[in-house]
């Protein structure tokens, strides 16, 4: 079995839920406190083994990129100025993994995404994930996913149980307890609560086998004439093994303000620099702790 050495992270969106500061600025730029959205998914990508990151970016989402590119002016000046902590922060994030860039002129959807990725990729599984979906934890979520597939054989999927009121925003599983994980037999995007064939749906990503992209390629447009990955893996179940695994951690929507918000709040109280001031802050304005 090869190993899972590269990843895919589609970042083309517009980011309309974040208007008007996506007009300029991605939205996987979003600070978590002092480190962007984006960071924590390649972080997570490091941490899990992988090697390469490939961003699939828009036009005029370049800084998505330079955010990973060394700056030597502010690196300079900084080593000048004694400052090694700051050298630390600023160089951080160039030396997680070789990052590529490639271009999706078209928002065609985020299964054309992951296709124009095919020529970088090669023919060697690859993990997908999602520039705005958060699961935070140990072992890191693409980390359970890898794993899951060296266990299992075959794709891994992410997935996390969603009620009925909210399952319609999700692509859902079909399929049955197999091995202590789900077998997917079918995906069904964004389905109607009534109409969800399991409360499993899909998140944070996946860890493909080439296979998909031969699929990717011959696909039609689903709904809103777009091409999803959501349907290629559909059709890639029905050929050979994947899996639904169940995700540890806490996960966030950072795609969605709320959720965006959760995370920002909820990284800031666990650092140690900021933690106490704004715990003391939110009591001035009612909050009371858990534990109070």
């Amino acid at each position: 079995m090869k190993a899972v050495r590269t990843a895919v992270i589609p970042a083309g969106g517009l980011g309309t839920r974040f208007l008007p500061f996506s007009r300029s600025v991605p939205k996987e730029l979003l600070p978590l406190v002092d480190t962007p959205v984006i960071d924590a998914v390649v972080s997570e990508c490091a941490a899990s083994g992988i090697e390469r990151v490939i961003l699939v970016i828009a036009p005029g989402k370049e800084s998505l990129a330079a955010y990973f590119r060394p700056n030597p002016r502010a690196e300079a000046r900084l080593r000048a100025e004694g400052r090694t902590a700051e050298v630390a922060a600023l160089t951080r994030a160039e030396r997680l993994a070789t990052i590529d860039v490639v271009v999706q002129e078209e928002p065609r959807g985020n299964g054309h995404a992951v296709q124009v990725a095919r020529e970088a990729v090669g023919d060697e599984p690859f993990a997908v994930l999602w520039g705005d979906d958060l699961v935070l934890g140990e072992p890191p979520a693409l980390h359970q996913l890898i794993d899951a597939r060296e266990r299992l054989g075959g794709s891994t999927a992410g997935a996390a149980r969603i009620g009925p009121d909210r399952i319609s925003r999700y692509g859902v599983f079909a399929g049955r307890p197999e091995r202590g994980a789900f077998r997917v037999s079918a995906m069904v995007e964004k389905p109607a609560a009534g109409d969800a064939p399991s409360d499993l749906a899909a998140i944070h990503g996946y860890v493909l086998e080439p296979a998909i992209f031969g699929i990717l390629e011959t696909i039609a447009p689903g709904r809103g004439g777009e091409i999803w990955l959501v349907d290629a893996v559909s059709r890639l179940a029905a050929r050979e093994p994947v899996w639904a695994v169940e995700l540890a951690g806490e996960r966030y929507d950072a795609g969605d303000r709320a959720g965006y918000v959760a995370a920002f709040v909820d990284q800031a109280l666990d650092r140690e620099d900021v933690g106490p001031g704004l715990r003391e802050h939110l009591r001035t304005r009612g909050w009371r702790p858990p534990d109070a």
